[in-house]
């Protein structure tokens, strides 16, 4: 089992490797496109919900009734950032995709709604780096601190998990953001451009919430011709990568020591972090909750 503490830098490169694939270059305007896709699904994902449970809907599963007035107040700056990102990129804004949310009372809901802002949160974090407009950057890193805010206000006061992760976020490619975020995308309009991202099979876990130690088995549609011999199981705690081997039967060992929300893939080499030329899988979530001691649940 390894484990790396990989600096900004890391990332940074693999990063630029990543957009080889689709494009010589990713843009500002890419980025943006990338970014409004994501508010699109949000802001979908929180006016499904609203309209779908109502107040006696949230207290039939146990919560207080400010709970589903912060869902409201999130609800409406997802919504901003739509049209904030809409406005920025005129003409040239994607529009919003048709989306299926497998949610069935709103404490699935909630859960749910954690897990996509920490995607977002991630999202945002990996994708800094391919800004080159400082003025569009800040908009950027305005918008992540809000979105930063959302999942750590559901985590800890309506799901009574821990409000954050480690002391840095995780950063996912915009490939690896979209592998999670396209689960619950049906269908998009054929005018929407092209995402700077790599269609990536969509990888599962025996157990999203696993001690460490266990052994557990990953599932996934490995890419035509690839080489599973030297294959293993990354997982992104913040800054750090730690890597699992992966046994031809699909299992692996979970590594000791992650923190609360977890991205794992299956990649082909532990030479530079996960990025568009190793990553065999999408991404997943594992979840390392902790209480306010930092006792870990098993």
């Amino acid at each position: 089992m390894l484990r790396k503490a990989l600096p900004l830098v890391a990332f940074v490169a693999g990063s630029v490797v990543l957009g080889a694939p689709v494009a010589p270059a990713v843009t500002d305007t890419d980025v943006l496109q990338f970014a409004l896709t994501l508010e699109h699904l949000e802001s979908a994902f929180y006016a499904d919900a609203l309209a779908k449970y109502d107040a006696q809907a949230f207290a039939d599963v146990g919560f207080p009734e400010w709970v589903r007035g912060r869902y409201r107040q999130i609800g409406e700056q997802e919504a901003a950032h739509v049209k904030f990102l809409s406005t920025a990129l005129g003409a040239q804004a994607t529009k919003p995709c048709n989306f299926i949310f497998p949610h069935n009372n709103p404490r699935e809901f909630a859960e749910l709604s954690v897990a996509l802002e920490n995607v977002g949160d991630s999202a945002y974090t990996g994708a800094a780096q391919l800004v080159s407009d400082k003025s569009i950057l800040t908009a950027a890193a305005s918008i992540l601190s809000v979105e930063a805010r959302h999942s750590a206000w559901i985590s800890s006061a309506t799901l009574k998990n821990q409000p954050w992760n480690t002391a840095f976020e995780a950063p996912l490619t915009p490939s690896g953001a979209f592998s999670l975020a396209s689960l619950f995308i049906k269908d998009c309009p054929s005018s929407n451009p092209q995402l700077p991202v790599k269609s990536l099979p969509p990888l599962t876990l025996s157990n999203a919430a696993p001690a460490p130690g266990t052994t557990i088995n990953v599932k996934f549609d490995a890419p035509k011709g690839a080489d599973l011999a030297s294959a293993s199981v990354a997982w992104l705690d913040g800054l750090t990568v730690v890597y699992s081997d992966l046994n031809s039967d699909g299992s692996t060992v979970v590594p000791p020591a992650l923190v609360g929300t977890v991205f794992a893939a299956v990649v082909s080499s532990q030479a530079e972090p996960p990025n568009d030329n190793n990553t065999l899988s999408g991404f997943t979530i594992a979840e390392f909750p902790f209480d306010s001691h930092a006792v870990f649940n098993e």
